[in-house]
């Protein structure tokens, strides 16, 4: 599959669509608190979008059945809502949303502690990972690779002691949720596709606290680290522009 370069007004639109994203999970993360479930985010979430006009972009993807992915502690991606899952003090949840709005998807993420300061580490763990996510956007500039974004990643998640989780990568996005190129969290710089005006990338560091192993459980969908350590997920939607890399789901 090629990749797809968007023009001004295609980027224009992705904006709109990571605007509703940005709106989404700013509600979802005022509402997280001990002893809400992650049934209580799916609602609300669902029923914003609903209200900003957009659809949901994960709830039927490959048969996935909610609009969000809620991942509690140990697991990095895609937890499936749950009346079950109700969230405690210490406890750490990733958040990740996608919308479409007018044939263009927005998808973001974030890693949010639950009742106040977590301990120190997870403290920590959220930090590098959100500045690792920052480090890749910057490195999203026209002539560089794809290496050097995920070069960007590794480097400051690795230099804090922490992993990048290597069975899961950020891609393209556009018409589809996911287009090429593929975009992993680690790499060498020069490596991989060049980076062009009009490429829009969902860059999103996936980073345990202990080794970057993963496996996907019973559910097929919920994919956990392999050592039982935690884990945080920070996304965002990224254009390739002229002036630097413009971030749209803000």
């Amino acid at each position: 599959m090629a990749i797809v370069c968007k023009t001004a007004g295609e980027i224009e639109k992705m904006r709109r669509s990571g605007h509703i994203v940005s709106q989404v999970l700013d509600d979802v993360r005022q509402m997280i608190a001990p002893g809400i479930s992650t049934m209580d985010l799916e609602r609300a979430a669902e029923k914003k979008i609903q209200e900003l006009g957009a659809k949901p972009a994960f709830k039927g993807y490959y048969d996935y059945p909610c609009v969000l992915c809620t991942s509690i502690n140990d697991e990095i991606v895609h937890g499936i809502p749950s009346e079950k899952r109700i969230l405690k003090s210490g406890d750490i949840v990733s958040v990740d949303c996608g919308v479409v709005l007018d044939g263009f998807y927005g998808d973001a993420a974030i890693t949010v502690a639950v009742g106040g300061a977590p301990q120190p580490e997870l403290q920590k763990l959220l930090e590098v990972t959100e500045a690792s996510l920052y480090k890749g956007i910057e490195a999203a500039r026209i002539g560089n690779s794809v290496g050097d974004v995920g070069a960007a990643v590794q480097e400051v998640v690795e230099a804090n002691g922490f992993s990048v989780v290597r069975d899961f990568v950020g891609h393209g996005i556009g018409t589809r949720l996911h287009e090429e190129p593929q975009v992993p969290n680690y790499g060498r710089r020069g490596q991989g596709a060049r980076l062009r005006e009009g490429m829009v990338l969902a860059i999103e560091p996936m980073v345990n606290c202990g080794g970057p192993e993963s496996k996907v459980l019973g559910d097929k969908w919920t994919a956990v680290t392999a050592d039982g350590s935690f884990s945080a997920h920070f996304e965002h939607c990224v254009a390739v522009t002229r002036s630097g890399p413009v971030i749209l789901t803000q």
